[in-house]
């Protein structure tokens, strides 16, 4: 059975009272949405917080869900994306960068930002130097303003593609990649200038 299948039984068994299905779709989805949340608030408290409001928004609004619209990911998506928003409206939380209006080249635009991050080659501290290197990018992802920051996490951290995108971020998709290639030149910048504050 697809996945969307699946997530529409649960869903079905969910709204019909099965509590069993409730647990199942908690623990489908609880690691994506905490990771979506974590991203985006920056601390592990936050994120519970809001992991568990998006949880109790989700079980009371399930039976909106409707199959026909779209892939229950992208629905829970849209749903978290829209709830981190009224957070960060409520707590005046936005941080808009220094260079947001620089314009990235067409050659910075192109290359991947895994491209733009120095192999340091591996070491016998691989494993330190990868958390540093997972804490420097949460530290740049922090300093994003909120539009490109979740464009970027929906994009590289959560792997949606482009149309998902949209449809979460209810833009069109030439504002999803724009918005892309504006964080991922925006984080680049970011992290050269961290890894020279640690060089």
């Amino acid at each position: 059975m697809e996945d969307a299948q699946v997530a529409a039984l649960l869903v079905r068994r969910c709204v019909a009272g099965d509590a069993a299905a409730w647990e199942e779709i908690v623990q489908k989805y609880h690691r994506r949405i905490y990771n979506i949340c974590y991203r985006f608030a920056g601390s592990a408290n936050d994120a519970e917080d809001l992991t568990q409001e998006v949880f109790i928004k989700m079980y009371r609004t399930l039976n909106t869900y409707d199959v026909e619209r779209g892939a229950f990911m992208t629905w829970v998506t849209t749903m978290t994306r829209n709830l981190l928003v009224d957070h960060f409206r409520k707590t005046k939380n936005e941080r808009i960068t220094d260079s947001l209006e620089a314009t990235p080249s067409e050659h910075e635009d192109a290359m991947p930002l895994s491209e733009r991050i120095p192999d340091q080659g591996p070491t016998p501290d691989a494993g330190v130097q990868s958390r540093e290197i997972s804490e420097a990018v949460h530290q740049a992802l922090q300093k994003l303003s909120p539009e490109l920051r979740e464009a970027v996490i929906l994009r590289d951290l959560q792997d949606m593609d482009y149309r998902e995108i949209a449809t979460v971020l209810r833009v069109p998709e030439g504002t999803v990649k724009s918005r892309i290639n504006r964080g991922r030149a925006e984080l680049a910048r970011l992290l050269q200038r961290i890894y020279r504050q640690v060089m």
